[in-house]
């Protein structure tokens, strides 16, 4: 299994704040730990409705920013309960992981819905997945999950922040929280297709380095 560093700027204020919540839920200690991710899941899908509405009434970017809390408040939480009761395996670390872009995919939908230009939304899930897959494919190569200063939380943070804002705006007037909208799916297209290649070529570059020993066997073709 992967080490897993993070150098995340936010991590070390909010994540404890929210793992220290646990005990308070009482979730029963039969509760397999999938079903957090699960709930996280469905978190995150209800926070994707509310940017898709958030544009048009005053409760969606409030809705959007409640689903991002409760998504990363899962996120926090499933790994504390799942080593609290002794079910740690390899099937929840993998749902995990496999939920956790599509919940962003989710939240870059519904703004472009927002925003009414799906299109940037397409390009900015284009970079998120491919950002994805070079995090996965690194990790395999290094023997090491590694989260940037800027990784998940710091995302989330700007998220929430930006669901709150398009309700402040909502409530004023909707056609600045749709330029909002705009602005912010755009925003995050450039940084993206700014990001992406930069990432590229340091993954490169640090796994011919400091990466596990090339795979050189052939593939086995099974009739």
């Amino acid at each position: 299994m992967s080490k897993r560093i993070s150098h995340s700027i936010l991590d070390p204020a909010i994540g404890p704040r929210l793992k220290s919540l646990y005990p308070h839920f009482h979730i029963p200690r039969s509760f397999p730990p999938e079903g957090i991710v699960l709930v996280g899941h469905a978190m995150a899908i209800l926070g994707a409705i509310g940017f898709a509405f958030s544009t048009q009434t005053w409760w969606g970017g409030l809705l959007a920013a409640i689903g991002v809390i409760g998504n990363h408040t899962a996120d926090c939480v499933d790994g504390t309960h799942a080593r609290a009761t002794g079910q740690c395996r390899n099937g929840g670390e993998l749902l995990d992981h496999f939920t956790d872009p599509l919940s962003f995919a989710y939240w870059l939908v519904g703004i472009g819905i927002a925003a009414d230009s799906l299109e940037l939304a397409l390009v900015a899930v284009i970079c998120l997945f491919a950002i994805a897959v070079l995090t996965n494919i690194k990790a395999k190569l290094m023997g090491e999950f590694t989260l940037s200063r800027f990784g998940p939380t710091e995302f989330k943070t700007l998220l929430v922040v930006f669901g709150l804002t398009l309700t402040s705006l909502t409530l004023s007037q909707s056609d600045i929280a749709k330029q909002a909208a705009l602005v912010g799916i755009g925003s995050l297209v450039v940084i993206g297709l700014v990001h992406l290649p930069l990432q590229l070529v340091k993954a490169v570059k640090e796994v011919n380095e400091s990466g596990n020993t090339p795979d050189t066997s052939e593939w086995i073709t099974k009739a």
